[in-house]
């Protein structure tokens, strides 16, 4: 799979003005009692599928019958220095903007991620739902990230699109916004799904965000599907796995390496197979029919995951609607 990377950079000079307080953010009221939903995007500054869906559904004037609808263009800052000749750079300014997302972290706003999740976190934490909306280092297919949650997971049997539903913990460096607040919490019915639309260049990233914020707006209830922008289209739903990542590899050098160039997905058939090293000891795969996610050493710092070991958990079949 390529790695070119084909994909427009948008002009957002005038989504980045928003109509609230915060710039780059948007709402909107219906006025009418119904949830309020977040679609997030530009977390990594280089993630541009998700600015583009956003910039088509203000484009196309798309407003809630009921509940709220709030457009969040996040990471401006790192997007402004997005050179697609050396993209992983414009990932972030300071610090990874989805790693700051604990109250101690937004209490001591020492970076330009922080003061900007700062200036995000009330909108963050108003929302009854949220899609937030990335793209990966590598050539991979499309992957929903649901966290642990059981109402997470079913959200996304319910959305039915992509295929793949990956049940993970988050990250060992730091708390995502997908992961904060009401969102984390096992008590509240808050539902928040991250859809890693494929690799950040390919032009299919674009239409992944597109197919599952329809899906993920239409399932709300505040949009109907003859209101989304009249290019899109609501996908069909299509029979899912669910794979529950069992175990994150965490860097504990800037010495480790893959034996081979994987790009995510691939079903390691044996336990106990090297899949690399780090600092020189092995990297084994914890059981057989072991499943790769989302391996990449593009961003390869100590205390960085740059592979999760998950197996499969079930295959739901995909159901009209």
């Amino acid at each position: 799979m390529s790695t070119d990377f084909n994909i427009t950079v948008p002009d957002l000079s005038v989504e980045r003005r928003g109509n609230t307080d915060t710039p780059g953010v948007w709402e909107f009221d219906s006025g009418i009692a119904g949830p309020t939903v977040l679609i997030s995007a530009l977390i990594h500054g280089n993630e541009i599928c998700g600015a583009w869906a956003l910039k088509e559904l203000l484009a196309g004037g798309v407003r809630p019958r009921k509940g709220r609808l709030i457009l969040a263009f996040c990471n401006l800052a790192a997007f402004d220095t997005l050179n697609v000749a050396s993209h992983d750079a414009a990932r972030f300014v300071d610090e990874d903007l989805n790693r700051v997302w604990t109250p101690e972290k937004l209490d001591h706003p020492t970076t330009q991620e922080r003061r900007r999740a700062q200036a995000l976190q009330k909108w963050v934490q108003s929302a009854d739902w949220l899609l937030d909306l990335h793209s990966m280092h590598e050539p991979s297919p499309p992957l929903m990230m649901t966290g642990t949650l059981a109402r997470n997971v079913d959200l996304a049997r319910r959305l039915g699109v992509p295929q793949h539903i990956i049940v993970d913990a988050g990250h060992k460096d730091g708390t995502r916004m997908r992961d904060f607040a009401q969102f984390g919490d096992p008590q509240s019915s808050a539902l928040a799904l991250l859809i890693e639309c494929g690799y950040h260049g390919d032009e299919s990233s674009i239409e992944t965000a597109r197919a599952v914020t329809a899906r993920f707006l239409v399932e709300s209830g505040i949009v109907d599907a003859q209101n989304l922008p009249s290019h899109w289209r609501l996908p069909p739903k299509v029979s899912q796995t669910v794979l529950e990542v069992t175990v994150p590899v965490v860097a504990t050098s800037e010495a480790l390496t893959f034996s081979e160039p994987y790009q995510g997905m691939e079903r390691i058939a044996l336990a106990g197979t090297e899949i690399g090293r780090d600092n020189n000891k092995p990297i084994i795969t914890p059981y057989d029919n072991c499943v790769l996610v989302m391996p990449s050493l593009r961003q390869l710092k100590v205390g960085v995951t740059v592979v999760r070991f998950a197996r499969e958990r079930e295959v739901v079949q995909a159901v009209a609607g």
